[in-house]
This record gives C-alpha cells, sequence and structure tokens, in this order.
C-alpha cells in the first residue's frame, strides 16, 4: 500500500504482539527513528526535545478546543423537563423516549428533574444513576427532587403524573376529587412562581387526568390554558388496535379515530369519521388512499354490542398496563406539540373547551385537534350528527361535576352512568 518492502520487520512484530506473541519494547522518539530508518530508509532531523515540545502544543490545543466546545453548549440552554411522581412506571419508561432524540428533535438537548415524595428518593437515585449509565448525548443532566417548594424551576415542559387511586372502603369519588384538586392547589402557584411563561403542561396518568389540567389553570390565572393538555391518545392507540385486531390489519392505517370526554373516566370512541390506509380489501389505492372505516366493517352489532361493551375492558386495560403505552402517548403528544401532528390527521387530545361542539365552557374535554406550529387547534369542521351531541352532553355534565365537587361548590357528585352512554 506505501511502496514499502520488507521481509522481516517491526510491523510484523506488532501484529504478533496484537496476537499475544512476544513484543519489543522501544524506548524514546530516537530509538524509534534508528529502527525505522534501519528497516524502511526514511528518518527525520526533528530532535525529541522538539517532537515533546509540539505534542504539548497540540495537547494544548486540544484542551482549548474542548473548553471552548463545553463553553458553546452552556450556551445552548437545555430544555427543562420536569416530571412529577416521578416513581411510578410510566416516567421509567418515558425516560428513554425523551432522551433519544425523537421526541424533541436530535439537536435539541434536554435536563430532567424527577419530583416525588421523600419516601421514593432512593427509587429516584436508582432511576438517575441508570438514565446516566445509558450515556444519551442528548441527555445534558438528570435529577431526583424530593422538595416540592424548589419544584418546576425554569420548567419547559411539566409531566404531570400523580394519580389518587379509588379504593373501596377508602376513599370516596369525592374525597378523591379534592384531593387531586389540593394538589394542584400546590402546584399551579409554584409553576406560575417557578416555572418559565411559556411552559408547556401535560396531564397525563390513570386517574382523574382531565380534572388535574383543569384545576391546574384554574389555581394559575396566569397559566395559559391553551400550554395545558390531558393525554387521550393511550386511549385513541388501544381503540385503534381493537378496530385492527377485528379487521386483520396493521393498527398503523387507523386513522381519524376520536375519543370524545373525560379521559380517565366515562368517554365516547367516535367511529365516525375513521379512516383505513393500506387495508386489505376489494379496492386498492395509493398509500394515501383511504376508506372510512364503517364502510368496510359490515358487522353492525358488532359495533353496537362487543365494540361498545370492550370498551370498558380497554378501561381497565389503560389504567392498569405497566407504563409503556401512557409513556408512548406523552412522548407522542409532545413530538406532535413541538413538531406538528401528521398532515391532515385528527388527534384526540383534552383541552380547554371554548364552547365547540356545544360543549360548556371552561372544562377540560378531549375533542379532535390537530398540531401545528408548537400550537393546537380544535377541528371543529366535523360535522356530528345527534346521537354524538347527546353523548357529548352527558359527558360534560360529568366534568362540570367533577369541577364543582374539587371547587367545594357541591358535597357529591351524581354523574351519568357509563352504560346510559352506551345505550
Amino acid at each position: 500500500m506505501n511502496g514499502w518492502e520488507h521481509e522481516w520487520s517491526p510491523i510484523i512484530w506488532r501484529e504478533l504482539l496484537d496476537r499475544g506473541g512476544k513484543g519489543l519494547l522501544l524506548g524514546g522518539l530516537n530509538e524509534f527513528l534508528e529502527y525505522a530508518q534501519h528497516y524502511y530508509g526514511i528518518t527525520s532531523m526533528m530532535l525529541t526535545e522538539e517532537m515533546l515540545d509540539i505534542a504539548e502544543e497540540n495537547l494544548q490545543a486540544h484542551v482549548e478546543s474542548e473548553k471552548e466546545q463545553e463553553e458553546i453548549r452552556s450556551l445552548i440552554n437545555p430544555l427543562q423537563i420536569w416530571i412529577t411522581s416521578a416513581s411510578a412506571p410510566t416516567c421509567y419508561q418515558l425516560i428513554p423516549l425523551l432522551a433519544s432524540g425523537d421526541v424533541f428533535g436530535m439537536t435539541t438537548e434536554i435536563s430532567i428533574h424527577l419530583l416525588d415524595a421523600v419516601q421514593f428518593k432512593e427509587c429516584l437515585s436508582g432511576i438517575v444513576m441508570e438514565a446516566e449509565d445509558m450515556a444519551f448525548p442528548l441527555l445534558r443532566s438528570i435529577s431526583a427532587h424530593t422538595e416540592v417548594d424548589k419544584a418546576f424551576l425554569q420548567a419547559d415542559v411539566i409531566i404531570v403524573l400523580d394519580d389518587i387511586l379509588l379504593k373501596r372502603g377508602t376513599l370516596t369519588l369525592e374525597n378523591c376529587i379534592r384531593t387531586v384538586s389540593e394538589i394542584c392547589q400546590v402546584y399551579a402557584p409554584l409553576i406560575e412562581k417557578n416555572a418559565k411563561s411559556g411552559v408547556r403542561i401535560i396531564s397525563t396518568g390513570k386517574t382523574f387526568v382531565n380534572l388535574k389540567a383543569m384545576m391546574i389553570i384554574t389555581y394559575g390565572p396566569s397559566i395559559k390554558p391553551e400550554n395545558v393538555i390531558a393525554v387521550a391518545t393511550s386511549w385513541e392507540s388501544a381503540a385503534k388496535a381493537m378496530l385492527a385486531r377485528k379487521l386483520n390489519m396493521n393498527t398503523a392505517g387507523v386513522k381519524d379515530v376520536i375519543v370524545w370526554g373525560n379521559v380517565t373516566g366515562c368517554t365516547y370512541i367516535d367511529l365516525s369519521h375513521a379512516k383505513l390506509y393500506r387495508c386489505d380489501s376489494a379496492i386498492w389505492g395509493p398509500a394515501n388512499f383511504s376508506r372510512p372505516l364503517l364502510n368496510l366493517i359490515y358487522d353492525s352489532k358488532w359495533i353496537n354490542s362487543e365494540f361498545i361493551s370492550a370498551q370498558s375492558s380497554l378501561r381497565s386495560r389503560v389504567c392498569h398496563c405497566a407504563g409503556m403505552l401512557p409513556a408512548h402517548a406523552v412522548a407522542t403528544a409532545l413530538r406532535y406539540w413541538f413538531h406538528g401532528s401528521p398532515p391532515g390527521e385528527i388527534v384526540s387530545m383534552g383541552v380547554l373547551s371554548e364552547g365547540q361542539f356545544c360543549i360548556p365552557e371552561g372544562i377540560i374535554f378531549s375533542m379532535p385537534v390537530r398540531f401545528q406550529n408548537g400550537s393546537w387547534e380544535v377541528v371543529t369542521e366535523l360535522e356530528i350528527n345527534e346521537k354524538t351531541q347527546e353523548v357529548l352532553e352527558c359527558l360534560s355534565y360529568d366534568l362540570i361535576q367533577e369541577k364543582r365537587v374539587a371547587l367545594k361548590e357541591i358535597e357529591e357528585m351524581h354523574p351519568y352512568k357509563a352504560d346510559k352512554i352506551a345505550a
């Protein structure tokens, strides 16, 4: 390769050394040059002292370059992400998704702050160490916090995972609602005080997702309502999977399934606008060709009986999952919020109602939205039938009742039952 001719040389020795053979220890530069001249006929007039000076200069230049790069990195403030109830399994599943670059982009560094009660300090420390061991290039830092007073400092994103589980014989539904309200009454002023003015807040979890978002807005008047959402994509994804299994197709091909209402309470899964892509049927088309879902499910009894009754088991499965599905839902919602949802596609998300679809104002209600340019907008051009409108009224009543109990305007709530909505 280099035009060198040799029958016996140090290169051969190096090869033998790499394979466990006996090596030859050369001294300083002068001895190395002596061997190089003997075997290859090349030499250098540079003295050892001169070579050491050059090596020192190169080392100094390298150190200065690294220091400069570090200063540049310090000027680029990482995205500050706070996660409450961080000992929850969802948080454990969520951290790799956030740190991989798929959510915020491959050039955006992040710092993650895990917040939980002091009894979970050891658990948080374990999560921090494991995340650090994974050496994510975009994870600038990860830290554990147990002091609520110092929560949400300079936060860009806050993910609220707090759950109040309703157990028989212990807490009533109303007591759970008031407990959620008290938690938000602590969080909201701290968010106003410590977080950045444009902080984006995501409410998720197994219980009272809409209520948490609603109470944070209520108790934090300076928090922008458009910056608070309740994640409904877990239910949307689970419903799409159920439909895909029925049609024997890929779940990714089921689009525009709408989840209305209270994300972790009474919901209505609307299929009237759902579309199927790449579905194996008599009519085929290009990748962007779609067909209405209801036109391809000929078994209307299945939709009106099995699909509706299966929603209760769907609710149980989503609430008792190990954390992978809700973590994916949060990551998807954040990716859409920062980079936009797929063009033309409808996403279900709990947002503050402004009277769209005759839904009462002032409640967080899951409805169809689109994300674009860092914000969301409700897809108000959709037509809904009379039956859907009646269902929305029932779901709105439930959420208004929750809000009134949380604000201690009423002692008990009398929600519509799920079977009435399904009827």
